[in-house]
Formats: structure tokens, C-alpha cells, sequence
């Protein structure tokens, strides 16, 4: 089997890799971190003109028509740089979620607007009560003339405060914990009724809590089927748990070849650290890691292509476990070998650690995916 990223692959993960390595230094990402948005629309308006922002859209809204694996591709470079801007929430989260609904006319209205950078998007779907489990719903939509009114309150949505739009999840019947009766809708950030209180997260990126209080949506703002959210989350799941993992491969990668580095530098006893074989072998746990993590994620990209969705998910899940078992043991390694200097906020160890814990949260923890990958697996 052909595990090298095909022409087209390659030229877009060099292109962002070069972005990374020329353009986005860990000073430029503290001063962008520190900016009043957290992000820098100059580098977005820059990623919508390289054609980054296209990358999984169908040509027929002037994408690139790209799959999973080229999510990926862009996704692991961008772990390298640790970049702040919602590349994943817009494109991987939101975008996903759009174009795979059957809403022709929504997608052929906003996918254009997030390809050229005008539109930045996110999935309102977490709530106080719900943790990881996007089916606990207590955002009610209550039809009423004209369409629906939503009325709850979502937290930690990813660059809330940055978005123009959310795919927010609202229960149009039965009970909170049920499956069926979730709907998806499409709300404008500047709706009346709708309030946003965004804050910084330890990782540097932003988030929002998200109240709806009598926001009255149009009934064509559904993605997809009334009380079928469900159907359509899990389509996309799979492609979202890879884009992440893919991400945190990236960081993953970094913080071993800087650890690596930094041993040939440091010294005690008047000869670099890396000649001490308790260390060496510390290093090659956290590279086996790193390999046994892109070997899952590289068994994932290749069951997207294929019809067994129950292998497809065992697999998503067991990677996103392994993401955080793997991740924290190369974040741990990394900061400890570094000695004092890792904990500082001066070194960019810290922050791409930081980064590697809030990616093991999103969607669902390592304790999460292992609980659903036993299920699948006992239930086969």
C-alpha cells in the first residue's frame, strides 16, 4: 500500500509548512495571541488566497474538492506552527459539517463566503450540563411563524467571538438525552437575541460562551432533516477526530525534534545530555509514540475510503485515545527534559503542550473514545 501524500498533497503541505517556517515564529503567534482578537485576518485573507481555506469543498462551489487526507495534510503542518486562526472550527468543524448537509441552497450560499475568508464559522453544540456528549441537549427550537425560535446557551464554542455565523444544535422534540428530536441550524452571529462572551483558553485560541434567548430562525436554515442532527454529526465526525489528530501529530513531531535538539546543546558533567542512555531512551519512547500515532492516523485516512463505517469508527476512536495517551507522554517528556526553562512562557515548549491538552478535550477525551471504541468492538 502507497503511503506518500500524492502531488497535489504535497504541494499544499510544503506551501503551509513554508508559511509556518518563514512567517509564523513563536514571537509573531505570542503577538497575535495577545491581539485584542487572537487571531490575524491578515494571514486568514492569506490563507483564502493560497487556496487553504478550499481545500475539502466541492468545485462546484469553487473548492478544491479535497478529502480527508488533505485535511490532514494542511492540519499536521499547522500543528507544527501551533496556528491560532480557526482553520480547524471554520473549515474542518463548521465547513464540514455544511457541506455534508442536504441543504443545497445554504451551501451554495455561505460554502463560497468561508473559501474566500469572509465568513468564519463554528459548531455551537457544548453545553454546562452535556460534557462530551453532543446529544444531551437543553437548547430548545420552538416552531413559531416563520420557522423556529431557539432559545439556550452554548459554551466554550471554538472562536466564538470571532465568528460570523454558528451551526448551533437545538432540540425540536423529545426528551434532552434523546438521539432523534436534535436539529441543526444555521444562526447568524449578529442576530437579534443572540450574546457573545468570549475568552481566551489556556492554548492561546479563543472561545465563547453563546446565549440564544427568542432568536427566530427561518425553517431553510436547517442543515438537514428537522430532529436529525444526529445523522448528519455522525457523518462527519470521523473527518473532524483525524483533522485534530493529524494536528497533534504535528505537535507531536515538533516537540521531539526540539527536545532532541535541545540535548545536543545542553550539557552536565561538561558533555551534552543526549549522551546519557536513560535520556536516549526516553527520546525513543516519545519517537515510537509519535509513529504508532501516525500509523493510526494513516489507518484512518485509508478505511475513509472504504464502505465499512463500523471499522472506520472503531478506528477514529481508538486514534483519538491513542492521540491522548501518546500525546501526554510526549508533552511530559518534552517539558521535563527541558528541565525549569520548559515551564516558562518564553520557550514555546509550554505552548505547544498546552495546545496538545486542550486538542485531547475537544470532542470528547482519551477515557471518552476508549469507552466507544469498547462498545464497537464488543459490539461486532
Amino acid at each position: 500500500m502507497n503511503f506518500d501524500f500524492t502531488e497535489e498533497q504535497t504541494m499544499i503541505k510544503d506551501s503551509v509548512s513554508r508559511f509556518v517556517r518563514d512567517e509564523y515564529d513563536f514571537d509573531t503567534r505570542t503577538k497575535i495571541v495577545a491581539s485584542e482578537e487572537g487571531i490575524s485576518r491578515e494571514f486568514w485573507s492569506m490563507f483564502a488566497e493560497l487556496g487553504w481555506l478550499s481545500v475539502p469543498f466541492a468545485e462546484e462551489y469553487g473548492g478544491f474538492g479535497g478529502s480527508v487526507e488533505d485535511i490532514a495534510a494542511v492540519m499536521e503542518e499547522m500543528g507544527k506552527g501551533i496556528v491560532v486562526e480557526p482553520y480547524a472550527s471554520t473549515v474542518v468543524v463548521f465547513g464540514g459539517l455544511l457541506a455534508a448537509s442536504d441543504n443545497e441552497s445554504l451551501k451554495a450560499e455561505v460554502i463560497p463566503s468561508i473559501i474566500d475568508g469572509s465568513c468564519m464559522g463554528s459548531f455551537a453544540s457544548t453545553e454546562a450540563q452535556s460534557r462530551y456528549e453532543i446529544a444531551d441537549v437543553a437548547t430548545t427550537a420552538t416552531a413559531c411563524d416563520g420557522g423556529y425560535k431557539i432559545n439556550g446557551e452554548k459554551t466554550v464554542v471554538a472562536n466564538g467571538g470571532t465568528a460570523n455565523k454558528f451551526i448551533v444544535t437545538a432540540r425540536t422534540n423529545g426528551e434532552q438525552f434523546d438521539r432523534e428530536g436534535v436539529s441543526l441550524f444555521m444562526v447568524d452571529a449578529d442576530a437579534p437575541g443572540v450574546e457573545v462572551k468570549s475568552y481566551k483558553m489556556m492554548d492561546g485560541q479563543s472561545a465563547a460562551t453563546v446565549t440564544f434567548k427568542d432568536v427566530v430562525v427561518s425553517e431553510d436554515k436547517l442543515l438537514n432533516a428537522a430532529g436529525e442532527a444526529m445523522n448528519l454529526i455522525d457523518q462527519v465526525m470521523p473527518q473532524i477526530l483525524m483533522g485534530l489528530s493529524a494536528e497533534a501529530l504535528g505537535i507531536m513531531a515538533t516537540l521531539n525534534t526540539a527536545t532532541v535538539e535541545y540535548t545536543k546543546v545542553r550539557q552536565q558533567f561538561d558533555t551534552p545530555i543526549s549522551s546519557f542512555q536513560v535520556l536516549q531512551h526516553r527520546m525513543v519512547d516519545t519517537f515510537m509514540a509519535c509513529e504508532q500515532t501516525k500509523s493510526m492516523l494513516y489507518r484512518g485516512l485509508c478505511q475513509a475510503g472504504e464502505d465499512n463505517r463500523h471499522e472506520l469508527l472503531k478506528t477514529v476512536h481508538a486514534l483519538k485515545a491513542t492521540v491522548s495517551r501518546f500525546g501526554k507522554l510526549v508533552g511530559e517528556e518534552a517539558i521535563q527534559i527541558h528541565g525549569g526553562i520548559g515551564m516558562t512562557d518564553e520557550l514555546n515548549i509550554g505552548h505547544y503542550v498546552k495546545r496538545l491538552m486542550m486538542i485531547n478535550v475537544s470532542f470528547g477525551d482519551g477515557d471518552f473514545h476508549q469507552k466507544k471504541f469498547n462498545q464497537l468492538a464488543y459490539s461486532a
